[in-house]
């Protein structure tokens, strides 16, 4: 967005001797002030809107709000009081006013007389709550000023930043006098509490840059740092105005202009978003994401969302503004806190040292007579673990040269071999990367990686820009190789120490998301670009395909666990062929477990590591037999008997009743569940004997596919409303469904089961009341279920509605299993199972099972189905039919009227 050129006038907004005059006729100053504020209010909106310079109307607000109280303050008894005066502090005393600011104000006392104005003061600012400001306020004398100061830094901030506007001006000036001295804090000790504050702060927000909804005050790199950095230099240079960065030589004249332009979009973010909320925000909502972006003139263009756009700014923003500070504040740290260290100097070769453990260029100009050290420096990073970071001077010589980064220093074999080297090095990958990054070296070598910085996707799946997802997969990586690794990444962490080269690994993690965005297959395009990189390092031909087929096939694994029925036997040979060898597959599985886990935080969980295990470990096998070694799926349902009848004999069971249950159930019994779980169902349905009453059973599992999950097995006599009773209880109960399956075999029963977890991702194990009181409501509404329970309607969780699109439904045909394959893409909505559920039933159709998986914002469920007769659904009449059915009702749901248009594009 280009800088506005026409700036805001307060004068031009606010006749003050017409305030005046109205104060005078009216019974109180309530309502010609609020119509005044009013109208200017409307005017600076109108001129925001117009595109005026935002630096002039956050100044501009000031000096209005300035002179109302200046006014006020005259006109009551207060401007009689000779030893009072009314101080702006904080953002307001830096002259700073947002639409919907906080007014902090002191109001400063004299020794002895402040009582003697309580009724008056009070009245005041009675007077400024009545007018909707929003006040802060305090009443001090300079003693209680500066022994709170010594409390609490955060006091001694506010009275860094004061501006006098009425009453007395020699007591804000002998405030000012002692709060800059040491009688309040040392620079040390200001400094160093600032720093933790700061700290705090960052880890609040994740400490990182990147949030879906930011907040653009105190995210690392927004506002409140470039604040901090004003209050520390304030503080021990006695600076009065940002521009005397650049006359102590705190700032160069190209990083004062890089701030102050991160400052200036900052504010228009805030401007805008104040004014669409109508309220003093700070988050950057996507309630207000899109409003703002078209109210600053970011438009959709390619294959980005004007917003994805405006984020994308902000992203870049903030991290440029994030590296500046670590060099100021690492600056201010040798000044302030270590001025009085004694030097401790390590070299390491002729270019680089490390001083009192920071990285350091032994001369700034290292990097224009060998520009391939701009690699080196943060391999010797990689190479010393102890180092805390690089110094000030060294940061901005890499800045003052990264421009020197380009096609010939890509191609120069030093660089290529340095890049390599720190890929081959053992230590935190992901920590050097992230410095890379952070000073702009990362994304000027691997310009691919540099198209991807700060861009993102509007929606609740992908919860970080690509490039901090990038990063993300990389430390899952490294994390895989540590202890703590082994408890969230079991198998994968196993596996990681066999693979044979770990720095191809880093190349598929680097390279398999870097072409999204550019339209196309991210797959295809991600493979081509690490091609080019392999042969441009000098990778051998066998490692170069390796590497572009992980980034051609990383995401088959997670959509064949997630979409498909993987106790299908012909499902695991199908995926099987798609694998060249073992080390395929051990390379892919790692590489898939982190890349869903750098997703999104909720993503990686125990159900889909245990989908991805199993498939792992059943394709190892069929691997290992041989793709075309036969199968016979009667011999594996005959060993799965053996093995169940004789674990059931032993705890008492006859081979009768054995078979009184199995020979009235469907063969999948037995090749979608563990023979354990085999064993425990037909115990328990022997027991219930010939009992009419639904049989419940609830356990947590431990060991297998739903480890860490409540399984729910339900065997009722085999009713058409089943699916829908079942979804529409657990649904009211609060329980959240991962996976659903119906068996309904040659007898009057059906069984069902179903993966289930609550609202916190746990399972019920926690709670057996709950789970006493889920099975009580499951046997009492199954036992009718023609009768079901009304589908409930919750809130809508706020984020959700944001994110409204038409339901696509697709609908085609396992000839394999002779079903119908049922694709459901519609938004996240409480409800959505059951109203499925429902929905079927109207349409007499049969569930055999559900894959259910919910990313984001976004639900892509599958249901595997057939007609009343266990065929699959061959009226073409009746399939379009389901299909309106459904677009139609969901997005009702949703509060959309385009179910045709999602019907064309199913």
């Amino acid at each position: 967005m280009d800088q506005p050129a026409v700036n805001f006038d307060p004068q031009d907004h606010l006749d003050l001797d017409r305030l005046a005059g109205d104060i005078a006729t009216a019974k109180s100053p309530v309502v010609p002030v609020r119509e005044h504020l009013a109208q200017v209010q409307q005017a600076m909106a109108e001129a925001f809107r117009a595109g005026t310079d935002v630096r002039s109307l956050v100044f501009g607000r000031s000096r209005i709000m300035d002179a109302i109280l200046h006014l006020l303050w005259n006109q009551s008894p207060l401007s009689e009081a000779q030893n009072l005066s009314l101080i702006a502090v904080g953002g307001y005393g830096r002259g700073e006013l947002h639409p919907y600011s906080d007014i902090d104000l002191l109001i400063l006392t004299g020794e002895d007389n402040a009582d003697s104005w309580q009724d008056a003061l009070s009245n005041f600012l009675t007077l400024l709550w009545d007018l909707g400001l929003d006040i802060g306020h305090s009443v001090r004398s300079i003693e209680e000023c500066v022994s709170a100061a010594r409390e609490d830094a955060t006091i001694l901030t506010n009275l860094l930043e004061t501006r006098h506007i009425a009453g007395n001006t020699t007591l804000p000036e002998t405030l000012r006098e002692r709060a800059y001295s040491t009688e309040t804090l040392s620079d040390r000790d200001y400094f160093a509490a600032k720093r933790r504050e700061q700290q705090a702060r960052h880890r609040k927000y994740g400490a990182t840059e990147y949030n879906l909804e930011p907040n653009i005050k105190g995210a690392p790199g927004a506002l409140r740092d470039i604040q901090t950095i004003m209050w520390i230099a304030r503080r021990h240079f006695g600076l009065a105005d940002p521009s005397d960065l650049v006359r102590f030589s705190i700032l160069s004249d190209e990083e004062f202009t890089l701030l102050r332009e991160g400052e200036t979009f900052l504010w228009q973010l805030r401007y805008g978003l104040q004014l669409l909320a109508g309220r003093n925000e700070n988050r950057l909502l996507f309630d207000y994401q899109l409003d703002l972006a078209r109210m600053l003139g970011f438009e959709d263009k390619d294959d980005q969302l004007g917003v994805e756009l405006m984020m994308q700014a902000y992203y870049r923003c903030v991290l440029g503004l994030a590296e500046l500070a670590d060099a100021i504040l690492q600056h201010l740290d040798e000044v302030i806190l270590r001025a009085e260290d004694p030097e401790d100097i390590r070299p390491l070769n002729r270019r680089f040292q490390i001083r009192n453990n920071y990285l350091e260029a032994t001369n700034t100009q290292v990097f224009a007579y060998a520009p391939y050290s701009l690699l080196e420096i943060f391999v010797l990073l990689a190479q010393h673990p102890e180092v805390e970071g690089i110094r000030a001077p060294t940061i901005r010589a890499i800045r003052a040269h990264r421009h020197l980064i380009d096609d010939a220093f890509r191609q120069n074999l030093a660089c290529n071999s340095l890049f390599m080297e720190l890929l081959r090095t053992p230590h935190e990958l992901d920590t050097t990367l992230s410095y890379m990054k952070r000073y702009n070296v990362l994304g000027r070598y691997l310009p691919e990686f540099g198209r991807i910085i700060g861009q993102m996707q509007h929606d609740l799946f992908h919860v970080y820009t690509v490039d901090a997802h990038t990063i993300r997969v990389i430390s899952n990586m490294v994390l895989m190789q540590t202890e703590e690794g082994r408890d969230q990444f079991p198998l994968a962490s196993r596996l990681v120490h066999q693979l044979p080269k770990l720095e191809l690994l880093y190349v598929a993690g680097l390279f398999h998301d870097v072409a999204k965005g550019r339209g196309g297959d991210h797959s295809e395009l991600g493979a081509i670009d690490a091609t080019r990189f392999c042969e441009q390092h000098y990778l051998s031909d066998r490692d170069t395909k390796l590497v572009a087929w992980l980034i051609e096939n990383h995401l088959l694994m997670s959509l064949t666990a997630q979409k498909c029925d993987i106790s299908d036997p012909a499902i695991i040979r199908e995926f099987a062929r798609k694998i060249p060898s073992r080390v395929h597959l051990v390379y892919l599985y790692i590489l898939t477990v982190c890349d869903i886990a750098a997703t999104n935080p909720t993503l990686w969980n125990t159900w889909r590591d245990s989908l991805l295990r199993q498939l792992y470990i059943e394709t190892r096998r069929v691997l290992r037999r041989g793709i075309d070694s036969p199968f016979d799926r009667n011999d594996w349902i005959r060993a799965t008997c053996e093995e169940a009848r004789d674990m059931l004999r032993a705890q008492g069971y006859s081979n009768e009743s054995i078979d009184e249950v199995w020979n009235t159930l469907d063969d999948d019994f037995f090749l979608q569940d563990a023979t354990i779980d085999i064993v425990w169902q037909t115990a328990a349905i022997i027991r219930h004997g010939s009992d009419p009453k639904p049989l419940v059973m609830i356990r947590d599992t431990t060991g297998g596919p739903t480890d860490g999950y409540t399984h729910i097995i339900i065997y009722v006599r085999d009713r058409r409303a089943l699916f829908a009773a079942t979804t529409a209880v657990l649904e009211q109960v609060h329980l959240n469904i991962v996976d659903a399956r119906i068996l309904s075999g040659e007898g009057a029963h059906n069984l069902s089961s179903y993966i289930v977890v609550d609202e916190q991702g746990q399972p019920l194990g926690k709670d057996p009341e709950r789970r006493d009181h889920i099975q009580h409501r499951l046997v009492e509404e199954l036992s009718h279920p023609d009768d079901y329970p009304a589908i409930i309607e919750r809130r809508v969780p706020r984020k959700l509605k944001h994110f409204a699109f038409p339901t696509e439904v697709t609908i085609s045909t396992d000839t394999a299993n002779q079903r119908t394959i049922l694709e459901v893409v519609t938004p996240d909505r409480p409800g959505l199972l059951a109203r499925i559920g429902r929905i079927l039933l109207e349409q007499h159709i049969r569930l055999v099972s559900a894959k259910i998986a919910t990313l984001g914002e976004r639900v892509e469920d599958i249901f595997f189905v057939t007609d009343e007769q266990g065929n699959p659904l061959e009226d073409p009449q009746l399939c379009e039919t389901v299909r309106n059915s459904l677009c139609q009702q969901l997005d009702e749901v949703t509060g959309l009227n385009g179910h045709q248009e999602s019907d064309a594009s199913a």
